[in-house]
């Protein structure tokens, strides 16, 4: 017996009715259709300033966490504060002059015995005649001669500025009744001298200790 005839269309829609599966009253087959992929994604291209924005920063960290030991040494140099400049020191200031005053033996005169009459010796050395003797005055030594050093105003300080300064401060304590010329002339010389002797040092010559007491030389100042 022969199938019956079935056109092309019945066909077609049948297989659209069925899901796909084709059915042929004289043929039995199945046929399934197969899901196509999709395309997979392109992939993005970054801006160009973008990505050398993401390199160096990802250069950064990974740089940042690197150990210590991989990492040069970094030598820290301490900020050093702004200094005014030191002023070298002068000649005058850097050194300390020193005066040199002898001064000479001093005597007074004490009772005693003076020979008057020399001895008369005999060529063995025999004594022929004693010396004669008489009381009277002798001088006799209070203070030995010496000489002392003391520090003292530089040659190159003693300006004619700097003595009349001198003139003026003995004069306003009563040791100088003289001219102020600036020059250490006799007058000054010998009121300088009176001045420091009452003051244990019998000198003509300026002491450094009384410049600083005189308001001449600042005290601490060497020179």
């Amino acid at each position: 017996m022969k199938a019956p005839f079935v056109p092309l269309a019945v066909l077609a829609l049948s297989a659209c009715t069925h899901g796909g599966q084709w059915s042929d009253p004289g043929v039995s087959r199945t046929e399934t259709a197969v899901p196509m992929p999709e395309p997979a994604p392109l992939p993005e291209v970054p801006n160009s300033a973008e990505a050398l924005e993401i390199a160096s920063i990802e250069a950064s960290v990974d740089s940042a966490l690197r150990p210590l030991s991989e990492k040069a040494p970094v030598r820290l140099t301490p900020a050093v504060p702004d200094t005014p400049a030191l002023k070298p020191l002068t000649a005058a200031a850097s050194r300390v002059c020193r005066a040199r005053e002898q001064t000479p033996a001093v005597y007074e005169q004490v009772m005693g015995e003076v020979q008057v009459v020399q001895a008369v010796l005999a060529p063995d050395g025999t004594v022929l005649r004693p010396p004669v003797y008489r009381k009277g005055p002798v001088p006799r030594i209070v203070r030995p001669r010496a000489e002392i050093s003391f520090e003292a105003p530089c040659p190159e300080q003693m300006t004619p500025d700097f003595v009349a300064s001198l003139q003026r401060a003995l004069g306003a304590r009563g040791y100088f009744a003289g001219n102020v010329t600036g020059q250490m002339d006799a007058p000054t010389a010998a009121a300088l001298k009176r001045y420091q002797a009452e003051r244990g040092l019998d000198s003509a010559q300026l002491s450094l200790e009384t410049a600083r007491a005189l308001g001449l030389v600042a005290v601490g100042n060497a020179g």
